[in-house]
């Protein structure tokens, strides 16, 4: 990784949450694989086209922008070491050969200037500590015209992922100041489509566009599976060591396997997520 600025985040990915994101590929995918149809109809990749997918985590989406990019190429970019270990493997089993991947901060990241016709991100762009001059940085990156789309997340209220670690944080004995939301650094930064429009026109964007999109993302087999899955997240791991002592990871499994039973149906826990969907053009 040649220049970082975004320190923070740079430990948690390279870290205990990336390894664990990377292990769990496959049911992250599952949890927000409803928004790729509507990201990727948004980003109109043609054959031809050169396409940077910015934090792709373990390349879900940048394999599915090179299977669109059958001339072109497809491109991913992410902080984290392992899960850029486990998209490279995953898209080697899969054969695809117009695809690479980066380790980078998006930030400062040295792109090739008008280097890409589109830019596309899932759930990768809420975390910048300079998010303007990451969105300059991707400006330049795509050609005059260049298309940029993304989802990010929208008004946690509308969230049922964050209604469950509120539920089972209520249900814990923990202070009262740490009631609340349970977002990571920057998860509902652009939360309000205004300061969408604020970052993006300042970073050079204009034609911005956002429309709400929603989706159900499949969290577990059952409620007991899905809490065991979210106690090794990041927001899950908080509530264990903010609960402490002994016998603290088994409580807040418990508390949030009760927070999940209403969500069981026979397929399994599903939680619905509220996004932004969202689209601009490099002038």
């Amino acid at each position: 990784m040649r220049q970082l600025v975004n320190t923070a985040q740079s430990e948690a990915w390279n870290g205990e949450e990336g390894r664990y994101w990377s292990d769990h590929h496959d049911r992250w995918n599952a949890v927000n694989e409803g928004f790729d149809h509507p990201l990727l109809t948004a980003a109109a990749i043609t054959p031809g086209d050169r396409v940077l997918d910015v934090g792709c985590g373990a390349g879900q989406t940048t394999r599915l922008a090179a299977r669109a990019a059958t001339h072109g190429s497809a491109l991913g970019l992410d902080l984290s070491g392992p899960m850029l270990a486990r998209a490279r493997a995953l898209a080697a089993e899969e054969g695809l050969h117009r695809i690479t991947f980066e380790q980078g901060d998006a930030q400062v990241h040295p792109l090739p200037a008008a280097g890409f016709d589109v830019a596309i991100s899932r759930f990768g762009i809420m975390f910048f500590a300079d998010p303007v001059a990451a969105f300059a940085t991707i400006g330049r990156a795509l050609r005059p015209g260049g298309r940029l789309a993304f989802v990010c997340v929208a008004d946690p209220i509308r969230c049922e992922w964050v209604q469950v670690h509120g539920a089972a944080r209520a249900a814990l004995p923990l202070p009262p100041e740490d009631a609340g939301t349970p977002a990571g650094p920057g998860m509902f930064s652009l939360a309000d489509p205004a300061e969408i429009r604020r970052v993006l026109g300042a970073a050079g964007f204009t034609g911005v566009r956002a429309e709400t999109v929603e989706a159900d993302g499949h969290f577990g087999r059952d409620a007991a599976d899905a809490a065991g899955h979210l106690l090794g997240s990041g927001p899950g791991q908080h509530l264990v060591g903010q609960l402490g002592g002994p016998g603290g990871a088994d409580r807040v499994r418990a508390a949030l396997a009760a927070a999940l039973a209403p969500y069981e149906r026979p397929t399994g826990v599903h939680l619905r997520t509220a996004a932004w969907l969202v689209t601009a053009t490099r002038p």
